[in-house]
């Protein structure tokens, strides 16, 4: 079987608009499933450089589907080897949910597998 590894990542400043409140981080944040293909996440890798919690949040088609808090100068890996198929046409984006006015940068790297 063919493999394809996807990867969305980056180094990215946003401002919080509030813990309750996701928003999409980047644009280039937003992949789509393409037709004929099933694609899994494998892990997500992510770093906040901020004195507070920040929480990105995978969301598939609009709707949350993993949420990943991240603490307050600090890291995180969640390792998502075959937890679930994503069917082709879902859309998956990454979005940043923090405190309200919060201005910092954080990095992301979510890797996925098309099979």
């Amino acid at each position: 079987m063919h493999s394809t590894p996807r990867f969305l990542q980056g180094i990215f400043p946003f401002e919080g608009q509030g813990a309750d409140k996701p928003a999409l981080l980047h644009d280039s944040l937003t992949y789509t499933v393409p037709a004929g293909i099933t694609t899994q996440p494998l892990y997500f890798r992510g770093g906040n450089s901020a004195a507070e919690l920040i929480t990105v949040v995978l969301v598939r088609d609009g709707a949350p589907m993993r949420y990943f808090p991240i603490g307050a100068r600090s890291a995180t890996h969640v390792a998502l080897a075959v937890v679930e198929d994503i069917e082709d046409g879902s859309v998956l984006e990454l979005h940043v949910a923090a405190p309200e006015g919060l201005s910092t940068t954080v990095v992301v790297d979510l890797g996925l597998v098309e099979v």
